[in-house]
């Protein structure tokens, strides 16, 4: 293979021509002086997709998520995720931190159960345990394999919360790929949560950037945390036009991404060294484990990088690969059958 089949992840994309004449002609102004068209015309598109009051633009996902916890948390606090949740596994630490809470992990690959949220809920006022004030649901869970996490099952867990006075947060990096999954609209999705946060960096293709939306409140408070973050940019509507363009022209697409996850799915699971469940095969991502007679995790990413496939390893036997854009669907054939004739010796 002359060029390298990207699906390390879905964030390596490039901005395709047309991506790029909509950054060049946007027209911009100074964002911390709300002065950015471009950037104020994003933020009310998303606050409208979301079904929220207000959005706000902030340069990463994580910075996204951070602040999240600024704005509903208090150092000290306990907050409820799935096991294996970006907050816990990707963010390097930066929730103990910056907002100084600690993380309660329940539930099996990558959703939780009403009950299990429930046992869990550490009370106001205990006499040594940390007080539980946010749950955190990640839709779709990147580690679990892209799954969509039940709609009906997310509902009763914020309406548990609520009626216990804990706020609710979604980690919607990939909340696109979960609407377009499910059928069901961005708005319902997030409906249950104060905060939702949602990347444009992810399947939509463009270079950066994320959102929060919620509540009008919820939203000038965190206009603070993404300054103290060091989150406040000024000509910032370049990335905003591209959040635009991905928005209006990448959204709808995502169907075929999860159609290519599918295809690879099913090829690696021919090979009897591959463990792969095809009920998690939901959208773009596949999470895999190697049976202990294949080779493990660095050998297999060693040995198709070398024959032009480029994958990462999220453990000493588990792998993941991730669909978007970029890559066609006879590209990810290609890919799956080098994977597979490596996997099988």
């Amino acid at each position: 293979m002359s060029e390298s089949i990207d699906l390390r992840s879905d964030t390596v994309t490039r901005p395709s021509p047309a991506m790029r004449e909509a950054i060049a002609r946007a027209p911009v102004g100074d964002d911390q002086y709300g002065e950015d068209p471009t950037v104020i015309a994003l933020q009310e598109r998303v606050a409208e997709l979301l079904g929220k009051p207000a959005a706000l633009f902030l340069p990463t996902g994580t910075m996204a998520n951070q602040v999240a916890l600024r704005v509903l948390t208090r150092p000290g606090d306990d907050v409820i995720v799935s096991r294996e949740s970006h907050a816990v596994w990707h963010e390097t630490g930066a929730s103990a931190a910056n907002a100084g809470v600690q993380f309660t992990e329940v539930g099996r690959g990558g959703t939780f159960s009403t009950d299990e949220f429930l046992a869990a809920v550490k009370p106001r006022g205990h006499i040594i345990y940390p007080p539980t004030t946010l749950v955190e649901i990640e839709n779709t869970h990147n580690r679990a394999g892209g799954i969509v996490v039940a709609q009906d099952e997310i509902e009763r867990i914020c309406a548990a919360a609520a009626r216990r006075d804990i706020a609710a947060f979604l980690d919607g990096a990939r909340l696109w790929n979960a609407a377009v999954a499910s059928g069901r609209p961005p708005a319902e999705l997030a409906a249950p949560f104060q905060l939702v946060s949602v990347a444009l960096s992810k399947g939509l293709g463009a270079p950066g950037g994320s959102l929060l939306a919620g509540s009008r409140e919820l939203i000038e408070r965190c206009v603070r945390y993404r300054r103290m973050s060091g989150g406040a940019m000024r000509q910032v509507g370049l990335f905003a036009a591209a959040g635009l363009y991905a928005l209006e022209n990448n959204y709808r697409r995502l169907a075929e991404d999860h159609a290519n996850a599918r295809l690879v799915g099913e090829r690696l699971r021919t090979s009897k060294h591959v463990l792969l469940d095809a009920k998690t095969v939901q959208t773009n991502i596949l999470v895999f484990g190697l049976a202990p007679e294949a080779p493990d995790a660095a050998t297999v990413v060693a040995r198709a990088k070398e024959r032009g496939v480029l994958i990462f390893a999220f453990g000493p036997r588990t792998i993941r690969a991730v669909t978007h854009l970029d890559v066609t669907r006879a590209q990810c054939e290609a890919a799956a059958q080098v994977l597979a004739e490596i996997i099988d010796g």
